[in-house]
């Protein structure tokens, strides 16, 4: 393990998080302020049932690699280990892995104050899942006019990102 993979092992923090499976808006309506290519890679399962994956994540031609490891305590809140990883322990673990790779384009938008992560996945033209991370489970959110969402599916399985990158469609596509 590099020397920066060491350091960042203690990093653990508290993730605030709800997910909505929304009608994929129309990308000129956002106020992007990033634009990310995500390729997931679910890793097996950690100590204590914990979520391991990989993500190679590239930026304006830019990759980092990113190791993350997440314990549920409830649906809307997780402990997360996440650190930057070499190119190197990113290959060594995808080649371990076992598992297939997700790939989605996340688009950072913001409205009110608020930050959210728009997921586009190369399976679904009609839908998207919109991740907001919040400083509280019970805080208000405020979306956007242009923003039609289907419904929250923050704790259903069924949208995890393992689970949709497996079926490789949303479960309302199912016909």
């Amino acid at each position: 393990m590099t020397e920066n993979t060491e350091n960042n092992k203690n990093n653990v923090n508290l993730e605030i998080e709800r997910k909505f499976l929304i009608k994929q808006p129309c990308i000129g309506n956002l106020d992007v302020k990033r634009i990310l290519d995500i390729v997931q890679t679910y890793l097996h399962e950690g100590e204590n049932g914990s979520q391991r994956r990989v993500r190679r994540i590239t930026e304006n031609d830019t990759n980092i690699y990113m190791y993350t490891e997440k314990i549920f305590c409830t649906a809307v809140t997780r402990r997360e280990l996440e650190y930057e990883i070499s190119l190197a322990e990113y290959e060594s673990l995808i080649n371990d892995s076992g598992t297939e790779s997700l790939f989605k384009r996340r688009i950072c938008f913001e409205y009110k104050n608020q930050m959210f992560e728009l997921d586009i996945y190369p399976f679904s033209e009609k839908f998207a899942i919109l991740e907001l991370e919040l400083e509280s489970p019970e805080q208000e959110i405020f979306f956007p006019d242009y923003i039609d969402v289907v419904k929250e599916v923050t704790g259903d399985k069924r949208y995890s990102n393992r689970v949709l990158g497996t079926l490789s469609t949303f479960p309302e596509e199912v016909g």
